[in-house]
């Protein structure tokens, strides 16, 4: 769908607001939430997102009455809604009548009702409840003019991403052979003469339950795959609904930032808005740079839209071992961060604090003091900021730089323990590699390994475990184009089947690279191998690989210690009018520095001299302007040079010395600045202290 025809959230300002829960409350709180509500500056609210037995309260019997009293409540006092279709979680009677729709875990037991999503996602009694239901709502609410957006189910594979029932056993036999068609086919991609696996008959294929030991890892990687497409069914069975019911509509479905049970790519695309819940964790004082990676693939997986952040905690949540709660200017900088990195607002889990239940430590808006609650401070305080910042609505972020994700080669990676390391992980990987680029000074977008990548100048594959001629091609294609590749350890292994590629890895991506991997070199528990760059040692302390450099690929950096010292670690092959990297090896933080650097340098891009955890800077643009949000997560203040003639969106002036700008602890400004060809690169100054 295109910018032209796509379906927008109808607000004229940053959404603002959280998760509303009035069937908790007696009647008598609803308007006084909502005079607290316009006070704050909240304009829009999630509802009823738990609330279907409460609506029917009996098979076929429903009781509208509250709900269409709140809405009413809420729309004469200005405040919109993103209407849930009610269908997070089952009912009690539908359970108790159809227990098998219940959700069997690993060893085949049965879950039960008591939590949420207590279904599993093939039931097919289940689905036709839940399109049932999603008509019902379309059909009494969709016309209302406080509706202007539909919140399918919530936080689809929080609880229940994966089901080894019956019911998903069948479906999972159907996905196999719609995938594979036949038998032959089936046992070809599985491999099925290892261990004496093959199959006779569809009646013998079963989910990838607890067995005696490691279990077939093609099996287990379609049973990924499957499991993913059966919640992305049920996520479509609700969409097809309302947008026949509510064609004008749009539909969002809330994400859970980098998620490795569902591929977001997939979902992205039938949704209209991508939505997002965020808790970084406030007693992690890095925890807004994975928020930052987070917040990259939100805005890129519909290719740069603005999304809504729909979800984060006031304060502290009530799931961690230790609820830390957020500092005083905690919570406003992680909400400048998600508008910052493409966020058309800052929604809340959620408005008031419950009094019972599994969240009532949960942190809200509105807290248990009432408007004598610090969070109420906070959150009055940021809705007057925001309101400052409805310029940058529907602005885009501007980004060089993108980080491959892909879920095929997270799944792949982690979904057996038949591998050389259990350390190796993807999503390690991906967050360590996007650390060093944010440290570097760049906001980083995610992409498809087959891209588009013509927005960029820097690609780098933290990871492509699983990849194929398609995926490589696309990435030759852009090195040869100018752009420059960095690609990872353990990539190019296997194809779609788990298949060692002929020749072994880099498989498809040997040309690009012009390398071979004779062997992979996992580092034993308690050593660090060392690799040598540019006159300097660096700590590998998990990874390793014995490569193979052809004649057209240059050594840039060389291990130094272990049995492979002396032999390539990182490579770099010119490639068209671009260049290919490839690190053999997973480095330490400094190591991974110090090669985003040159790859930075070999792309044509800046890269601040002095590194920055803490302080990030992003640029939002409209046809005309540039917004920068400078925001500094640290402890200490901070000294930026800040770009000529910007003038000041949000942050205090008087901190401005001619070119430099003192941004304070957990202190943000945006500045507006003439739009110009490449967004304004931040560099920090000296330190104040």
């Amino acid at each position: 769908m295109t910018d032209a025809t796509r379906r927008h959230l109808r607000l004229d300002a940053l959404a603002y607001g959280g998760d509303y829960n009035p069937d908790q409350w007696p009647e008598s709180v609803w308007r006084d939430d909502v005079r607290l509500m316009r006070e704050a500056g909240v304009n829009l609210v999630s509802l009823p997102v738990f609330s279907w037995p409460q609506l029917e309260v009996a098979p076929g019997v429903y009781d509208w009455t509250w709900l269409d009293r709140v809405i009413e409540v809420l729309w004469a006092g200005g405040i919109r809604i993103d209407l849930a279709t009610a269908t997070a979680t089952p009912p009690a009677w539908l359970v108790r009548r159809h227990p098998e729709m219940l959700p069997w875990d690993a060893d085949g037991r049965r879950l039960e009702f008591g939590s949420r999503q207590a279904y599993c996602p093939s039931s097919p009694v289940w689905r036709s409840h839940v399109a049932r239901m999603a008509r019902a709502m379309a059909e009494r609410y969709g016309e209302h003019p406080a509706v202007v957006l539909w919140h399918v189910s919530n936080e689809y594979g929080d609880h229940v991403a994966r089901c080894w029932c019956p019911e998903s056993a069948a479906h999972f036999r159907r996905w196999l052979e719609e995938r594979y068609a036949d038998l032959d086919g089936l046992n070809e991609a599985w491999g099925v003469n290892v261990w004496g696996q093959r199959y006779t008959a569809w009646d013998q294929v079963e989910p990838p339950r607890r067995a005696t030991g490691p279990v077939n890892p093609t099996q287990l990687l379609d049973f990924e795959r499957f499991s993913s497409d059966a919640l992305l069914e049920l996520f479509r069975i609700e969409v097809d609904v309302l947008r026949e019911v509510t064609p004008d509509l749009p539909v969002t479905t809330n994400f859970m930032s980098l998620f490795r049970e569902l591929d977001y790519w997939r979902f992205a695309e039938v949704e209209d808005l991508v939505t997002d819940d965020a808790y970084p964790d406030p007693a992690d004082p890095r925890a807004h740079v994975p928020a930052a990676l987070n917040y990259g693939l939100m805005r890129s997986l519909k290719g740069g839209q603005p999304w809504l952040l729909l979800e984060q905690a006031a304060s502290a949540v009530s799931w961690r071992d230790v609820n830390v709660p957020k500092a005083p200017g905690r919570m406003r900088i992680d909400s400048l961060q998600a508008i910052a990195h493409g966020s058309d607002g800052a929604m809340f889990f959620q408005w008031r604090q419950a009094r019972y239940g599994q969240e009532k430590f949960h942190s809200a808006m509105l807290g248990h003091r009432g408007e004598r609650s610090r969070t109420f401070r906070e959150t009055a305080a940021l809705g007057r900021e925001l309101r400052r910042l409805a310029p940058v609505k529907d602005t885009r972020v501007r980004s060089r730089v993108a980080l491959v994700v892909d879920w095929d080669a997270w799944w792949g990676s982690s979904a057996t323990e038949s591998m050389p390391s259990q350390r190796l992980g993807w999503l390690a990987q991906a967050r360590a590699w996007h650390a060093a680029l944010h440290a570097l000074g760049h906001a980083v977008d995610t992409v498809r390994a087959t891209g588009p990548f013509d927005a960029y100048d820097l690609v780098v594959v933290p990871n492509l475990y699983v990849a194929d001629a398609a995926q490589a091609a696309a990435l030759a294609g852009f090195a040869a184009d100018g752009g420059t590749v960095v690609v990872g350890p353990f990539s190019g292994v296997v194809d779609a089947t788990e298949k060692v590629h002929p020749g072994g890895a880099p498989g498809p991506l040997r040309d690009l690279l012009d390398i071979e991997v004779d062997e992979p070199w996992p580092v034993p528990d308690g050593v660090h191998e060392r690799v040598e760059l540019d006159g300097r040692a660096y700590d590998a302390p998990v990874w390793t690989e014995w490569i193979e450099p052809g004649a057209e690929a240059s050594v840039v950096a060389r291990f130094a210690s272990g049995a492979l010292a002396g032999r390539a670690a990182v490579t770099r092959r010119g490639h068209g009018d671009g260049s290919a990297w490839y690190v053999g090896t997973a480095l330490a933080e400094d190591g991974i520095l110090a090669v985003m650097r040159l790859a930075l340098a070999d792309a044509g891009l800046p890269a601040r001299e002095r590194i920055a955890h803490d302080v990030e800077a992003v640029t939002r643009s409209s046809a005309d302007v540039d917004y920068t949000f400078v925001l500094n997560h640290g402890a200490d203040d901070a000294v930026v040079d800040v770009p000529k003639g910007a003038e000041d969106l949000l942050g205090d002036p008087g901190a401005r010395t001619g070119p430099r700008l003192v941004v304070p602890a957990l202190g943000a400004a945006v500045l507006a600045t003439p739009r110009a060809a490449e967004p304004p690169f931040i560099t920090l100054s000296e330190t104040t202290e």
